[in-house]
């Protein structure tokens, strides 16, 4: 029998919060910080409506509201939290903490350009800000891919112990509407049941624990090292959860993938001459731009954390033309994309270009990509 799936025109904002209601999580902390503001308001709606019986709280910063979380996690609760921007750089220390302590963290990053000057609008600047932070990062390309994403961080978050971002383009996709699938609760629990901590791993006053603590030099580098080991290693589960739900809860695409194992989706050719390389919405961007070009493919790489090191060796030729495309300036110095593709290649030969754009915002359309391939053609 199919699979009955409820179409609905709706919002990224609103399609995340709708799937955060049905994932059964024990606390909210909201502090309003455009753009993810409105996936804030409808989980309180959500709430007063009484549709939710989480714990909402209202927090004075996002800094406390990372702290929220962190805390409620620490204690067994299943949380959720989203900010942007600025919000994230007030969040860092938390963010490491989380990290460190080991903590089944969720939370939406809404993207959006960092200050000063101040702009509202998209870029990555804020995710590459705390690509070191130790949080597995995922990119989404659109509302759909946004909705899964969140649903396989939980079960990746839980199972791996370590916190996780789900990266939605602001704007692009927290404002704007598209067709979206939205899974029920029972759909969902099929896949993700209900939380239940691993006993000794979260404070609990009849089994007394202790989390976190003073570490001297040795002991710190191997803890940071097991960490870094540890996210390497999550790419196998990663590509697994992605490959589980998608058995559940398949995507229709609107461009048909050649590979595709979670961590990198590619689009193209076998032997392309030519391979665009990006996160996010411009993946979107690119897709229509090249659907007639026979040479040139796409990478969309929806895992920056961890990075796909294995999966782009697998698909990059030796010799072909990169275009590494990045919404983010390492100032200084080459993107940061551009940066871990190049050093994750162990053989490559061919040439790789990179290109900053979309900062603050700035429109991408279809002519600027096929120029990019152009110009690099004569």
């Amino acid at each position: 029998m199919p699979l009955k799936r409820n179409k609905q025109f709706i919002s990224g904002s609103q399609a995340i919060a709708q799937t955060i209601k049905e994932l059964q999580v024990d606390v909210i902390s909201a502090y309003p910080i455009t753009p993810q503001t409105h996936i804030l308001e409808e989980l309180a709606q959500f709430k007063e409506d009484h549709q939710a019986d989480y714990e909402y709280i209202r927090a004075e910063s996002e800094f406390a509201a990372a702290s929220i979380i962190l805390g409620a996690s620490a204690a067994g609760g299943r949380t959720y939290s989203a900010t942007s921007s600025q919000g994230v750089l007030l969040m860092m220390e938390v963010l490491f903490n989380a990290s460190g302590l080991r903590l089944p963290l969720v939370m939406t990053v809404a993207n959006r350009a960092l200050s000063a000057p101040i702009n509202i609008f998209n870029d990555h600047s804020d995710a590459m800000a705390m690509r070191d932070s130790g949080w597995l990062m995922f990119f989404a390309e659109n509302h759909q891919e946004a909705i899964d994403l969140h649903i396989i961080a939980y079960k990746i978050a839980e199972s791996l112990e370590l916190p996780v971002a789900i990266n939605v383009d602001g704007f692009i996709i927290t404002h704007a509407y598209q067709e979206a699938f939205i899974p029920n609760r029972k759909i969902i629990e099929s896949y993700l049941p209900k939380y239940k901590p691993i006993p000794n791993s979260y404070l609990d006053s009849n089994r007394p624990v202790s989390l976190g603590g003073y570490y001297d030099s040795v002991h710190y580098q191997k803890t940071r090292q097991e960490l870094s080991k540890d996210i390497q290693k999550s790419q196998k589960k990663v590509s697994q959860e992605f490959k589980a739900w998608q058995k559940i809860w398949p995507t229709k695409k609107a461009l048909k993938s050649t590979y595709d194992d979670g961590l990198i989706e590619y689009c193209g050719p076998k032997k392309p001459k030519a391979i665009l390389i990006a996160l996010g919405s411009l993946c979107g961007t690119i897709k229509e731009a090249i659907k007639s070009e026979t040479n040139v493919g796409i990478i969309k790489i929806r895992s920056f954390r961890p990075f796909p090191k294995d999966s782009l060796n697998k698909i990059i030729p030796i010799n072909c033309q990169l275009y590494i495309l990045e919404k983010t300036i390492a100032i200084g110095s080459f993107g940061p994309l551009y940066q871990e593709v190049i050093s994750s290649l162990n053989h490559f030969k061919g040439k790789a270009t990179n290109y900053i754009l979309g900062l603050g915002g700035q429109d991408i359309n279809e002519a600027d990509i096929l120029n990019i391939i152009k110009a690099n053609r004569s």
